[in-house]
C-alpha cells in the first residue's frame, strides 16, 4: 500500500479535541495491532503534508479506523482534518510501528500516546486475553481522557488514570513517578509498554531503570 486514496465513511468527535475517523479499507492493507501509517489529506495544498497515525480498528474489520488528537492552534494537518466530512478522501502510505504485544504487562501512555494501545487492547479483548494487563494513563484533565468508558469497561480496576492539571477524588493527581509505577504496575517482572510525548518518555524510562526494569522488558513508541 503506497499513496492509496481512501474515502471517509464517518468522522466524529470522541472528546473535545479527538476525532474518530472511519474509512474504506484497501484490499491489500494488512497490519498488526499497534502499527501506524502515514496519512495525507487528498486536498489541494495538503497532498504532501503526511503525518503518522495509528490504526485503532481491529485488523480483520472491513474498514480502517483512526483516533486522532487535533491541534487547531498549529494550523496544520490535524486542524485541516476538522473541516473534513463523510465522502472526502485521505491518502494512506506504508505501514510501520515498533509497538507489538509481547505478553502481559503494564501499558503507560501520555495523552494521544494511548492510540497504539487502543487496537492492542481491543484485539486482546476480542481473543479473551486481556488477562491482568494494566493501563496507566496520564492526561491534563478528565475531559482529555480518550475512550474513558471503553477502557473502563474493558479493564475495570486495571484502568488507572492520573491527571496533572485537575484534582478529583476518583483520580490520582500529578505526574507519573517511580512510586506511582511501583504501586500500580501489573508486576515489575512483566513487560512495560510506553508511548507518549518525548519528555514524558524520557522521564518514565529513567523511572523504570530506577526500579530495575531491564531494557528487554521495555517496549516503546514515541508519537
Amino acid at each position: 500500500m503506497k499513496n492509496e486514496p481512501i474515502k471517509i465513511k464517518s468522522i466524529e468527535h470522541v472528546t473535545h479535541d479527538v476525532l474518530r475517523i472511519v474509512t474504506e479499507k484497501p484490499s491489500d492493507v494488512k497490519f498488526h495491532p499497534g502499527q501506524a501509517t502515514e496519512i495525507f489529506i487528498d486536498k489541494q495544498g495538503w497532498q504532501n503534508e503526511g503525518r503518522p497515525f495509528t490504526f485503532t480498528g481491529l485488523p480483520e474489520r472491513d474498514f480502517l479506523e483512526f483516533t486522532i488528537k487535533t491541534y487547531p492552534e498549529r494550523k496544520g494537518v490535524t486542524n485541516e482534518l476538522l473541516s473534513l466530512k463523510s465522502g472526502d478522501q485521505l491518502i494512506v502510505n506504508d505501514i510501520f510501528g515498533a509497538i507489538e504485544y509481547k505478553g502481559e504487562g503494564t501499558f503507560i501512555a501520555g495523552g494521544a500516546g494511548v492510540t497504539p494501545f487502543i487496537c492492542i487492547f481491543r484485539d486482546l479483548k476480542n481473543k479473551n486475553k486481556l488477562g491482568n494487563n494494566q493501563l496507566l494513563f496520564a492526561n491534563k484533565t478528565k475531559a482529555d481522557i480518550i475512550l474513558q468508558e471503553e477502557f473502563s469497561e474493558m479493564l475495570g480496576q486495571n484502568f488507572i488514570n492520573i491527571l496533572s492539571e485537575e484534582e478529583t477524588k476518583n483520580y490520582s493527581h500529578g505526574q507519573i513517578s517511580e512510586e506511582f509505577i511501583k504501586k500500580n504496575a501489573t508486576s515489575l517482572e512483566s513487560y512495560f509498554y510506553l508511548c507518549g510525548p518525548p519528555p514524558m518518555m524520557d522521564a518514565v524510562i529513567k523511572q523504570l531503570k530506577g526500579l530495575g526494569i531491564s531494557e528487554d522488558k521495555i517496549v516503546m513508541e514515541e508519537f
